[in-house]
């Protein structure tokens, strides 16, 4: 375990001069607080006596139930038995994490990837193998060149960990032809497949995308939460997994935490039983289409030529490409001298990738603070762009281990 060095840099993010557009927070004030409120006061004095009580290690069943419901949305069909509550879907990758790798045991990822994953197999010593995406996602061709590689170098592959859908932190969804290739691809080479899906309800134009999980069931854990649909702050997520890993689970849940919060676990399952939550995912989508919009206008006018970005269809992020001969991790102080902050890529990389990279986030800034953000952002990288001509390429000092961000950044 390594502390960040851009952690300081955050802190002064958080200044109220500073436009952030760093955090993947969700924005949860437009949720019916006050509703959310009455809810929450009306669960304590009808069945406080329960929610304030011990719980299982597997979770409510009646939010299991409820858990499948929101799956079926993304054509998952699976039973309560096989999901496990967790607290977040960040427990659910400290728990397989713990069940199925062993130190030295290699984890594939897409390059780059979400930080609190790459955290959390680097603690317990994977060796994480990045393989290419491109502005589709995860490319098959790379993916099997890769196996091949490691299969020739008599290296076992514990599993692929993918966020196919609106992917953090590049933005980017994995078409249906590519998912249908990527499984049978790990099931031809026997790879387990960690579905990470926090993002999956939140796309912008049409029905959501059909789940991997949906269509090879015994090869694929799926993993989800309620973070970015309801309130990351109930810290309720889950996994489905076939039956035998579930039980694993479970146990090393029992070793973890003893029981999740039951009072999380009942406002969630209060909320999805009580409340028009499937109209208030459409309002959020809604919303951060319209903060995409303001973020990917803003990047046309004003980044200087020889910048890159992707173009998400949903979810809260969108990954830049800075110029040849620039470095996003050296240039973030300036950034944030100059009231602007974001993740440099280096975070997002398990090998050192990613200096020319950036994620910025258009979840919680309005898009007027947007806009100015992307302003300053870019007279930052003109400046940059100006040094790198005078001066030539500089690169940061190289250290060990990987930037990883708080959770009010990941």
């Amino acid at each position: 375990m390594v502390p960040s060095e851009i952690r300081a840099l955050f802190a002064v993010a958080n200044r109220p001069e500073v436009v952030s557009l760093a955090g993947g927070m969700p924005y949860v004030a437009a949720l019916p607080l006050d509703i959310v409120g009455e809810m929450l006061g009306e669960l304590t004095q009808r069945r406080g006596a329960q929610a304030l009580q011990y719980a299982s290690a597997q979770g409510d069943p009646e939010l299991r139930a409820r858990i499948c419901e929101v799956m079926a949305l993304e054509g998952v069909h699976g039973s309560p038995e096989d999901v496990i509550v967790t607290v977040g879907s960040q427990q659910a990758l400290d728990l397989l994490t713990r069940i199925f790798v062993d130190p030295g045991d290699v984890v594939l990822a897409e390059a780059p990837s979400y930080v609190g994953a790459l955290g959390t197999f680097a603690m317990y010593q994977a060796d994480v193998v990045h393989v290419a995406m491109d502005d589709e996602g995860l490319i098959p061709q790379a993916l099997r060149e890769t196996l091949d590689r490691l299969g020739r170098e008599g290296r076992r592959v514990k599993f692929l960990y993918t966020i196919p859908t609106f992917q953090n932190p590049g933005g980017v969804t994995l078409p249906a032809s590519r998912r249908a290739e990527i499984l049978e691809i790990c099931a031809s080479y026997g790879v387990l497949v960690i579905e990470d899906n926090p993002y999956g309800l939140l796309g912008f134009d049409g029905e959501p995308m059909r789940a991997l999980r949906a269509d090879d069931p015994d090869h694929v854990i799926y993993l989800g939460s309620f973070s970015k649909t309801f309130a990351p702050g109930f810290r309720v997520g889950w996994a489905l997994a076939p039956h035998a890993v579930r039980a694993k689970l479970v146990l090393a849940a029992e070793s973890a935490i003893l029981s999740h919060s039951s009072f999380s676990q009942f406002a969630v399952r209060e909320y999805l039983t009580t409340q028009p939550w499937k109209q208030q995912i459409k309002s959020f989508r809604e919303m951060y289409r319209e903060r995409r919009d303001a973020m990917l206008e803003s990047l046309e006018a004003l980044m200087p030529e020889g910048t890159t970005w992707t173009r998400p269809a949903g979810g809260f992020f969108v990954w830049v490409t800075l110029p040849e001969g620039l470095n996003a991790k050296a240039m973030a102080p300036r950034a944030i001298a100059e009231r602007v902050a974001y993740v440099p890529g280096t975070g997002f990389y398990a090998d050192g990738q990613g200096r020319r990279n950036m994620r910025l986030s258009f979840c919680f800034p309005e898009p007027d603070r947007i806009r100015e953000g992307i302003r300053r952002l870019a007279a930052v990288v003109e400046r940059e762009i100006d040094l790198r001509d005078t001066f030539g390429t500089a690169h940061a000092p190289e250290r060990t281990g990987m930037d990883t961000p708080g959770p009010d950044t990941a």
